[in-house]
């Protein structure tokens, strides 16, 4: 089993924590597939929000 990259969980935390104003407790207390949905659902607000196509966090390049 690999690990979950540790960049990236702080990428996921910090998106949450900067929008939501949750506790780093509170994220990190998340299952990781509940954390990469809150990411997609601000990723959707964010975009419906500027009206443009903006990428989700959780997209690779």
């Amino acid at each position: 089993m690999t690990r979950y990259p540790l960049a990236t969980l702080y990428e996921e935390v910090a998106f949450i924590a900067y929008h939501f104003h949750w506790s780093h407790e509170d994220i990190m207390n998340l299952e990781h597939r509940d954390r990469q949905r809150w990411c997609e659902e601000i990723s959707k607000i964010n975009r419906r929000l500027s009206g443009e196509k903006q990428r989700s966090i959780l997209e690779v390049e």
